[in-house]
């Protein structure tokens, strides 16, 4: 079955579906893919009202950000929704197209340092613990794959329609 960003959470599992965490979430192509982009291309947008490049590598942070923290919760067994936040809203209110761009990329790195260290502290019986998103019902570990899921389909975005 093939799904659509629309889809959310099925859509993004399946972009990053195969091996373990550590590897999912280890040596970044993306910071590779990111460092080579040359800060003047950082600031365009293939159309007036999509984000520029660098808006795009805030709102992965962002998105990652949000996303380890309500990991976090349900690590701990806390009620928490898993899905849904105003990515526009975020965006729109930020810096990111005042920030040079290698800020915004160690940014993500820093950020998805926290997010393996946090993935290093976690048992197997907390990767089974279940939560819901929107419809689904989700372990942690599906949940936490979901995040790589969605930098793969920004990424592929990117590499379609601003490269």
């Amino acid at each position: 079955m093939k799904y659509f960003p629309q889809d959310g959470f099925p859509y993004y599992l399946q972009l990053a579906k195969t091996g373990d965490l550590q590897s999912v979430f280890g040596p970044s192509e993306t910071l590779r893919f990111f460092n080579s982009i040359p800060e003047e291309k950082s600031n365009y947008r293939y159309a007036p009202e999509k984000w520029s490049i660098k808006q795009v590598v805030g709102h992965i942070t962002d998105h990652e950000r949000i996303k380890m923290q309500r990991a976090f919760l349900l690590s701990r067994k806390q009620p928490v929704e898993l899905w849904g936040y105003d990515q526009e809203s975020l965006v729109r209110n930020s810096r990111f197209d005042e920030l040079p761009f290698h800020q915004l990329i160690k940014d993500l790195e820093n950020v998805r340092n926290a997010s393996i260290s946090f993935i290093d502290s976690l048992s197997e019986s907390q990767l089974k613990i279940t939560g819901s998103a929107r419809q689904y019902e989700v372990t942690l570990e599906d949940f936490l794959r979901t995040i790589i899921g969605h930098e793969i389909h920004h990424i592929n975005i990117i590499k379609e329609k601003y490269i």
